[in-house]
């Protein structure tokens, strides 16, 4: 009999996976459970569908990131701060402060926590931030911290 996972099953597979089981096993186990459900034809053409869908909406996220790494890598970040006469800035700049200023200057609306910045910056200077756009794509943002 093939059913469709509801949930992950050891041994059998991962979640809206197709998967062909005993019929005992599906009627007295998976489908009491709410594991599995029994795979009609308009089932399997409405996960089709779904996949087909999801696989259209990874390649436009895709596009857009490698557009925007484009953008990202192309640009210096001008940040005006303020600071001691030697150089330390009274603040850190901080992902926040990244994010907004990404989205001021650019346009770009990127979230906060795919920003990594590897070193602290509470020092006037130039530094350069990852931003993590889509996996496995990264962009390195230039920064300029001045006065």
């Amino acid at each position: 009999m093939k059913v469709v996972l509801l949930e992950d099953v050891k041994g059998q597979g991962k979640k809206g996976e197709i998967v062909k089981v005993s019929d005992g096993y599906a009627k007295n186990y998976l489908i009491p459970k709410n594991l599995a459900k029994e795979a009609t034809e308009q089932i399997i053409k409405d996960i089709e569908s779904k996949k087909q869908a999801e696989a259209f909406k990874q390649s436009e996220e895709k596009k857009s990131a490698l557009s925007h790494k484009e953008i990202l890598e192309k640009t210096v970040l001008v940040f005006n701060t303020t600071g001691g006469i030697d150089g330390k800035l009274y603040s850190a700049v901080t992902g926040k402060d990244v994010a907004e200023k990404i989205k001021a200057d650019l346009g770009l609306d990127i979230d906060k926590k795919k920003i990594v910045i590897n070193e602290t910056i509470k020092t006037m200077g130039e530094y350069t931030v990852t931003v993590k756009l889509f996996p496995g794509i990264q962009a390195k943002l230039s920064l300029k911290v001045q006065n």
